[in-house]
């Protein structure tokens, strides 16, 4: 269905005849849509009404640009006219990856709006790239190491041209193969068609590109969501001061190589390993470990981990994610 706010029109998935119970939205992640729901949508319990929403961007909602001056709050704030829209109030949100970070953003502005939490290998409350330590401590206060600058030129060129083909490492299949999951799952093709949906630019994915003369020589742009959640935009120092405090859960492949104390796709642990030259030892961004630290001072959370899995649980290993989720909402 489509819905249309003061913001923007938003396509939701829903299932067919359940309309009614306690509403569950979905939120994807980055380079992916509603889609990736869809399973997990129709096996949700009954007593629950399952949502999945495309952000502004991707799948079938409005490219509205992303100003990412403002972190993650232009989705955040189209989540809260969605769910108020559809008189949601009490909605349990599960976020994945970037997702992860929207309705953490939404939390911490709008707590009394939310029953629950659950996080799907979310982004690092610090953001992406360019930090260090526990605490997200900059590297440089300009945020250099993170932004739209990082992503990978050919990939980016790829997606926009709708690639389909495994001829290149950077092709969204070979990146779906080698970042998404760990090992095979069905239905290939659907979730690279819901990748190619993301709408690619300076307003969208990856966003404006900034150089920096501090290596690994990028820092954070204005528009887009690789720079919306750059750590000079987006962080949640403050998540444990929130009132409500609705209880979180955590889950998490244990063979993620792109939300990662040791992740792939930061330049940093790149540049520790070789892969990107000149480092001048500029460590990893601990992801995983900030997570934690946040959710420790927050309080009421679980984590759960997941072996011999990677970045999507909720399609690598459903019936494990299927049950975990389903003893949070029975509890929250």
């Amino acid at each position: 269905m489509k819905v249309t706010t003061s913001r923007l029109t938003q396509h939701v998935m829903t299932v067919e005849g359940r309309d009614t119970g306690t509403p569950v939205l979905f939120v994807h992640g980055n380079v992916s849509s509603s889609a990736f729901w869809r399973d997990t949508l129709t096996a949700l319990p009954e007593g629950f009404r399952p949502l999945a929403v495309d952000l502004r961007g991707f799948g079938d909602s409005d490219p509205s640009p992303v100003d990412a001056t403002r972190g993650l709050r232009d989705y955040s704030d189209d989540l809260v006219e969605l769910i108020e829209a559809l008189d949601l109030g009490g909605v349990h949100l599960v976020g994945w990856s970037l997702g992860g970070g929207v309705v953490l953003q939404l939390l911490r502005d709008r707590p009394a709006l939310v029953g629950s939490v659950t996080l799907v290998n979310p982004v690092s409350p610090y953001g992406w790239g360019g930090t260090e330590g526990p605490e997200g401590r900059l590297t440089h206060q300009d945020g250099t190491g993170s932004g739209a600058g990082a992503a990978n030129p050919d990939f980016v060129a790829r997606l926009r041209a709708g690639d389909l083909s495994e001829e290149s490492p950077t092709s969204p299949r070979n990146v779906f193969r080698t970042t998404y999951v760990k090992n095979p799952v069905p239905d290939e093709d659907f979730y690279l068609r819901s990748m190619l949906t993301t709408r690619v630019g300076e307003s969208h994915y990856p966003g404006d590109a900034v150089a920096s003369d501090a290596w690994p020589g990028v820092a954070p742009g204005k528009t887009g969501v690789l720079n919306a959640i750059s750590p000079v935009h987006f962080r949640l120092d403050d998540l444990h001061e929130i009132d409500p405090k609705p209880p979180i859960l955590w889950i998490r492949g244990a063979d993620d190589v792109i939300v990662s104390d040791t992740s792939l796709l930061d330049l940093a642990h790149l540049g520790a390993i070789g892969a990107v030259p000149g480092s001048p030892g500029t460590p990893a961004q601990p992801m995983v470990t900030q997570m934690r630290a946040v959710l420790e001072r927050y309080g009421d959370h679980r984590e759960v981990v997941l072996d011999d899995c990677g970045h999507s649980p909720h399609i690598e290993r459903p019936e494990d994610f299927r049950r975990v989720l389903a003893e949070h909402l029975g509890e929250a």
